[in-house]
């Protein structure tokens, strides 16, 4: 390994623990239950009869989690104290839950023990009662305060002042060029351009930015393609291609970012493809036996709903969705679009003797003749999709485009768009703004980047809010994502690969800017196991939102893993050969301004100084080049 001794071990330590702390988060163990396939059957067959929807016996509600806390019918996190386990695993018939039926079986009561123990994970805006927010479909005009300032930060005005102590700052120049670089185009500033940047007095300088980056087709594509990538399941190679039921569509999906392409056109090319871009509605084929819901047509279905809709339709591809009012019906009337043989519907994996006919989840907006060949259906699909009345479509997508930059969508999840929004005018404002402006993603990205509370300092909380709780108070601190992360190492270090894996276009620009921004991205290479371990998906299903927990493979990785190991030492060298004239300071200085785009404080400078040693060669600068990667303050988006 590159570092020399047990004290380069322990700054590495130190920076990984105060990482966690700044993130909020900590170590993955074990798989997480999930709440609405294990849990939520559990409750409704033994418990929301008599405890919820205003049946409250006893006084206990499973009408919310915080419900059922108040209820004082469970310690989070501890089931050896609740009341619900002792009720539900009591041998006494006069104590025992539920008083009727038949008592819980040992699986479902571990369950709910792991449940508890957990602190109730809860899916977001879930309630048992009835009666509840009804998402809306059509597009609806907001009405936006009148007077000076962006629009956006005008609707919210009303919104803040309700808000005692709320977040007003503003971050500082260097703080917003690095945030907005990553966010648009997914790139560290330059020191000279940041340089450049701060010192310029322009007072519309941070919006002429957000225009730059935008007009770096090459840069912001190359970014973008990732987000793509997870959310329409494209990947290079990997599950499914080998026998031809997997198709990827990597040069259309390119050619359609770096020209902007119309997003109704662009959804309607996916749904009624051409032989570049059918690859996202041809399913996995997989191999042996799969449940039912597990089959290309209901791969169709689920990932339509998903990605168009933010439906999730996988529960109802089984049986009546647990967690909204999906049906099984509903998923198979999509399935049925694509099959090419009548399509028997399977519940719980076991035949009904009907056949789905086609259909869509909103009628009203239209139907689809199911008489018709599939290609002609696909054409009617497409159409109800980007309907011009259809909103639920637009507003979709700009709840997608709002938590990329805001850490949080203004429904959330971004998969359950019949949540109630912590802002329905403003859901409601950028869903027509989009429309509007011809669907343009750039325009709508331009729009959000560009108002005052893009702007303002990151916003950190101890833990995940609920959303009942969750209070908007600007832009949330993020981590990089895993392609990011690599980006940055290789752009400080010169270490990206030599050519891409992905099959590009032809004649596809060069990034503007310095040269140095002209390099093989990560998402453009086959993901290795360090790319896994940052947490970049197989992308075998849709992906709309990676996972925010670090893991101790994750940890192990930074600390040991050779691949790692192997891209430091590599740049040690680069920053050698390139400033092996220089003295220990203007190496400390440059390394500093590349990675974190600032020159190092007294205290800094000296322990920078210290790991060099008396005589800097490759080792120590790479020593120094690890140490600064594991920092907060490089892997966040603040």
């Amino acid at each position: 390994m590159f570092f020399k001794c047990f004290d380069h071990l322990q700054k590495l330590m130190c920076s990984l623990l105060f990482l966690f702390i700044a993130t909020g988060v900590s170590f993955s163990q074990e798989k997480p239950l999930d709440f609405a396939h294990e849990v939520v059957p559990i409750l409704k067959k033994h418990c929301v009869a008599c405890h919820t929807n205003g049946t409250y016996k006893a006084g206990v509600s499973f009408d919310t989690k915080q419900a059922l806390i108040q209820s004082k019918a469970v310690v989070s996190g501890d089931s050896k104290k609740s009341e619900l386990h002792k009720r539900i695993t009591s041998k006494d018939t006069t104590e025992r839950m539920p008083p009727k039926g038949p008592a819980l079986d040992e699986k479902e009561v571990q369950i709910l023990a792991r449940w508890i123990d957990a602190k109730l994970p809860w899916d977001d805006n879930f309630t048992f009662k009835a009666g509840t927010y009804v998402a809306p479909l059509k597009y609806r005009e907001v009405k936006i305060p009148a007077g000076a300032g962006h629009p956006i930060d005008r609707l919210l005005a009303p919104y803040f002042a309700k808000q005692k102590d709320g977040n007003q700052a503003l971050v500082t120049d260097d703080v917003f060029y690095r945030r907005a670089s990553l966010d648009i185009v997914g790139l560290l500033p330059l020191p000279e351009e940041l340089e450049t940047f701060v010192a310029n007095a322009d007072p519309q300088k941070r919006e002429k930015l957000v225009e730059a980056l935008l007009l770096d087709k090459r840069a912001y594509t190359d970014h973008w393609l990732c987000f793509w990538n997870d959310l329409l399941r494209n990947e290079y190679k990997g599950t499914g291609y080998i026998d031809g039921g997997r198709k990827q569509i990597t040069s259309w999906l390119y050619n359609s970012i770096l020209t902007n392409k119309p997003y109704d056109q662009f959804a309607q090319e996916l749904i009624k493809p051409n032989p570049d871009s059918e690859g996202f509605i041809k399913g996995i084929k997989w191999r042996g036996r799969v449940n039912a819901s597990q089959v290309a047509e209901l791969q169709f279905s689920q990932n339509i709903s998903q990605v168009f809709f933010g439906v999730n339709m996988k529960c109802a591809s089984c049986h009546d969705s647990f967690i909204d009012n999906w049906k099984l019906d509903d998923a198979y009337s999509l399935a049925a679009i694509i099959s090419d043989k009548p399509l028997e519907i399977f519940r719980c994996d076991k035949p009904t003797g009907k056949n789905a006919v086609a259909g869509f989840l909103w009628p009203e907006l239209g139907t689809i003749d199911p008489k018709l060949p599939k290609d002609k259906k696909l054409e009617q699909l497409a159409a109800l999709v980007t309907h011009p009345d259809n909103g639920r479509f637009s507003r979709t997508i700009v709840n997608r485009i709002w938590q990329k930059f805001m850490g949080r969508g203004i429904v959330h999840p971004v998969d359950m768009m019949a949540n109630k929004p912590w802002n329905d005018d403003l859901l409601d404002y950028l869903a027509s703004y989009f429309k509007e402006n011809k669907y343009d993603l750039k325009k709508l990205i331009g729009h959000i980047t560009s108002s005052r509370v893009y702007q303002l300092k990151a916003a950190t909380f101890a833990e995940e809010p609920a959303a009942e709780n969750f209070v908007f108070n600007g832009p949330m601190l993020k981590r990089m994502t895993a392609e990011q992360f690599m980006d940055a190492v290789w752009l400080v270090t010169g270490t990206a690969p030599a050519k891409a894996d992905a099959p590009l276009p032809k004649d596809i620009p060069l990034a503007t800017g310095s040269a140095k921004r002209n390099f093989v991205r990560a998402v453009l290479v086959h993901s290795n196991m360090l790319m896994r371990t940052l947490g970049r998906p197989n992308r075998e299903q849709v992906v709309t939102t990676r996972a925010e927990l670090l893991t101790t493979l994750e940890a192990l990785d930074l600390a040991s893993g050779a691949i790692f190991h192997d891209i430091v030492s590599r740049g040690g060298k680069q920053i050698f050969t390139e400033l092996k004239d220089k003295n220990k300071d203007v190496i400390i200085k440059n390394v500093y301004m590349r990675s974190l785009g600032r020159s190092p404080d007294a205290s800094e400078l000296s322990a920078a100084a210290g790991l060099l040693g008396e005589k800097p060669d490759a080792d120590s600068i790479a020593d120094l080049l690890w140490v600064i990667f594991l920092l907060p303050e490089f892997q966040l988006i603040s």
